[in-house]
């Protein structure tokens, strides 16, 4: 046992390294004046050892039936299973338990479940004082003892990785089921969560009301009073009383019984199943007495297993009515918050006089602030704009810009009627002259086509004379 708790370390603590063993496991509390560094770090090393082999069911169980995974066992059972085969006890293993004490990283299990407030509150008193002037000055090195305090102290790191994964399970959730859903017994609620917080390991029941505890009184995450569990949605603070009311012990007893009753009643199928095999076995093998014990028992269950399902019909049915009702009050809150909320809103607008009032001054500041804008423009003097000098000067514009076109297309139009004429004259010189004679066909179109050309060239000629 002790061997393969110290391979565990070896294996899982990077701290625990084989070449550090030897340090880890000598009394180095006079490093804490000597190489203070060198000392927080051996203690640094064991108190994460500690935490891991508590949260991995490895650590000592002592009397308990089953290991805790939140609470350490600090006694000399822990120090036999720590014991290593070469290096012996780990000597300064005392004043690492109290060191971890002092930072409340290990609180006593009495006074963890007997704590009123919580356990982050660490109001600075007297005594907190002079133990810090104490260790200032060197003295409570004079008070230090070699021995292992002995108890069961919480570990405060296991439980709060658990009320860390327990919130990211069932917070975003419970935000969107109702008042019956969230509601559970202790009972009930160890059934439900015990294997789902720490990788599937299952906590003790110590475990458990430590948890709740945790949960409720230093989280907030739920409402517990010893016997009824409640999961509190974000926000909720507002919407529901800060406390476990009858209504909800009542529904955690309910759901309860149904729980009870849906497992009997899946027992007692399971023993119908089974019964009926058993029967057809025995008239298989012709034993006659066999077969009418096994129908016998058959027909209990049976009669029983009804019973059960009615039973559980008839709460299933009140379940939702309560669940209805619960409904039903969460409605008429929100209904009545909302017409509070409108009738502080009503207020706060003073009622239709007050707004008649308001407009009315609005409408006179604005008619005021026109009448003023009215009288600086005749004060800075107002100018007359003639709009026929401006449609005349719009007009002259428009016909400058049209005789700037037409000169443009005149312009193209002789470029085109030159490159014209030019290209019927150099055809007509092309042809060249013939015989006299009869004329033929080829110089009737030529000369045609000089006539043609001489006019266009006179015609050209003319116009250039009247633009001139």
């Amino acid at each position: 046992m002790s061997q393969s708790l110290v391979d565990y370390l070896v294996e899982n603590e990077p701290a625990f390294r084989k070449a550090r063993l030897p340090a880890l496991y000598s009394d180095f509390q006079t490093q804490r004046t000597l190489n203070p560094d060198g000392y927080q770090a051996n203690v640094s090393a064991w108190r994460s050892a500690l935490g891991h082999i508590v949260g991995s069911g490895l650590a000592p169980a002592g009397r308990a039936a089953a290991p805790s995974l939140f609470v350490l066992q600090s006694d000399e059972q822990l120090l036999r299973a720590l014991e290593s085969k070469q290096y012996g006890r780990p000597l300064a293993l005392g004043a690492v338990v109290r060191e971890a004490i002092a930072a409340k990283d290990l609180i006593p299990l009495r006074e963890f479940l007997d704590a009123k407030e919580s356990i982050y509150r660490r109001p600075w008193s007297m005594w907190n004082l002079a133990s810090w002037t104490m260790k200032q000055l060197g003295v409570a090195d004079m008070l230090k003892n070699d021995s292992l305090p002995p108890g069961q102290f919480v570990v405060v790191s296991n439980v709060e990785e658990a009320g860390k994964t327990f919130s990211a399970q069932n917070g975003p959730v419970a935000a969107t089921q109702t008042r019956f859903e969230r509601t559970f017994s202790k009972a009930h609620f160890y059934q439900t969560f015990n294997n789902q917080l720490l990788d599937g390991k299952h906590l003790s029941e110590t475990d458990m009301d430590v948890l709740l505890l945790f949960l409720s009184r230093d989280k907030s995450a739920i409402l517990y009073d010893g016997t009824t569990v409640k999961i509190r949605p974000p926000g909720a603070a507002h919407q529901e009383p800060a406390e476990i009311t009858p209504e909800d012990t009542s529904i955690a007893q309910l759901k309860e019984l149904l729980t009870s009753l849906t497992h009997q009643t899946a027992l007692l199928s399971a023993r119908i199943d089974l019964l009926t095999a058993q029967a057809k076995q025995a008239i298989g093998k012709s034993n006659r007495v066999a077969a009418l014990a096994a129908l016998r028992s058959k027909k209990l269950a049976e009669s029983t297993l009804e019973r059960r399902l009615a039973t559980a019909g008839q709460l299933e049915e009140v379940a939702a009515r309560i669940e209805q009702a619960a409904d039903n009050v969460q409605l008429v809150q929100v209904m009545e918050a909302s017409g509070a909320a409108l009738e502080g809103l009503h207020a706060q607008v003073g009622g239709t006089e007050r707004v008649e009032e308001v407009v009315g001054r609005l409408r006179e500041q604005m008619a005021a602030a026109d009448e003023v804008g009215s009288i600086l423009a005749e004060s800075a003097g107002t100018v007359v704009v003639d709009e026929e000098e401006i449609d005349d000067e719009l007009a002259e514009l428009e016909g400058e810009e049209r005789r700037k076109a037409d000169e443009v297309e005149r312009v193209a139009r002789e470029e085109r009627e030159r490159q014209e004429a030019e290209e019927m004259r150099q055809r007509l010189e092309a042809v060249g002259k013939v015989p006299e004679g009869e004329p033929t066909a080829a110089e009737k179109a030529a000369e045609k086509d000089m006539q043609a050309a001489e006019d266009l060239m006179s015609r050209m000629s003319l116009k250039e004379v009247l633009d001139s």
